[in-house]
């Protein structure tokens, strides 16, 4: 019973926290470092790096590499969850990715780790 009412609470604050994710604009990315947001943008390109370390795809937002606004991260194991190749089927389409957004090499950037995270518009 107990279990329950702990999994049921889990469930209620999870969705919680998905909807007070604030809404922000690829440009105002690097404003929000560290937060749980919801962005959505313009893929611009995107590329599948197979023979580096944890197969990571990479997708563009904003604008093309390097002069993107935002990275979005899909490691090996969370893209092999994907019914499609990310970086092809998502190229110059609109989008919408929940997540927090961290900071590689002084650009912003979300690691998805569900394909639910990452919903086209």
């Amino acid at each position: 019973m107990r279990r329950d009412f702990l999994l049921i609470l889990f469930i209620c604050l999870l969705c919680f926290t998905c909807s007070a994710q604030q809404n922000i604009k690829p440009e105002d990315a690097a404003k929000y470092l560290g937060d749980s947001v919801t962005v959505c943008g313009k893929i611009y390109g995107g590329k599948f790096l197979e023979n580096a370390k944890n197969q990571p795809t990479f997708l563009n937002i904003g604008a093309a590499y390097p002069n993107q606004l935002l990275t979005i991260v899909i490691w090996g194991d969370t893209r092999k969850l994907f019914p499609y190749k990310p970086e092809e089927e998502l190229k110059d389409k609109t989008v919408c990715i929940n997540g927090r957004i961290d900071e590689f090499k002084g650009k912003p950037q979300i690691v998805i780790y569900s394909p639910v995270q990452l919903q086209e518009k």
